[in-house]
């Protein structure tokens, strides 16, 4: 059961992912044309609901590289067994979540230090 709730989760955030980079090129599009764009652009993407989708993306690359590093684990043949297989799932969450958290804090400090 928990293996199949780490696997969709993961095809989930690739997914997630894909619309995070949709929006990456809308910011990248935007910083190409006007002054005026690019501060639309900015206005919409620093959204209050945006900052969720944003916390949302970090979370999904987090988790996706963090479950992507236990396939690597598993194509080399190393915790396969059903215990070890479970305990690296918990990891997988544990770490993502802790690398969100990070990453979000380190945001934030870098955007408070900038006013």
């Amino acid at each position: 059961m928990y293996t199949m709730v780490l696997s969709i989760t993961h095809r989930i955030t690739g997914l997630f992912l894909s619309v995070g980079s949709i929006l990456f090129v809308y910011w990248l599009l935007a910083l190409s044309l006007t002054p005026d764009r690019y501060a639309q652009a900015q206005r919409i993407l620093g959204s209050g609901f945006a900052k969720l989708v944003w916390a949302g993306l970090i979370f999904s690359f987090c988790y996706h590289l963090a479950n992507g590093l236990r396939h690597l684990a598993w194509d080399m043949g190393w915790g396969l067994e059903k215990r070890q297989a479970r305990a690296s799932g918990w990891a997988v969450v544990v770490v993502a979540l802790v690398m969100t958290v990070a990453v979000i804090f380190a945001a934030l400090n870098l955007s408070g230090s900038a006013r």
